[in-house]
């Protein structure tokens, strides 16, 4: 249990350093959880595992795929509203 809560929390602080980058991440807190851990997938899937990891997530990935998830989602809400 302990174990998913840090994962949580990591997720959280690299979506709020890709959100920060690029200039807010829509969704507060759980935006920042979510787009934490969708662009570590992303940038696992993009780059592996290059640095070093916390809680198995690799940082420099996670955060490049982070921005990536963040700015795509900053598009889509600019076009919908």
């Amino acid at each position: 249990m302990l174990e998913l809560i840090l994962f949580i929390i990591v997720g959280g602080i690299i979506g709020w350093i890709g959100g920060m980058l690029i200039g807010g991440t829509p969704g507060g807190i759980i935006g920042n959880i979510v787009s934490g851990l969708v662009g570590a997938w992303i940038g696992h899937n993009l780059f592996g595992s290059i640095g070093p990891e916390i809680m198995g997530i690799a940082i420099f990935p996670a955060i490049v795929g982070a921005l990536i998830f963040v700015a795509i989602l900053s598009l889509i809400m600019k076009v919908v509203k």
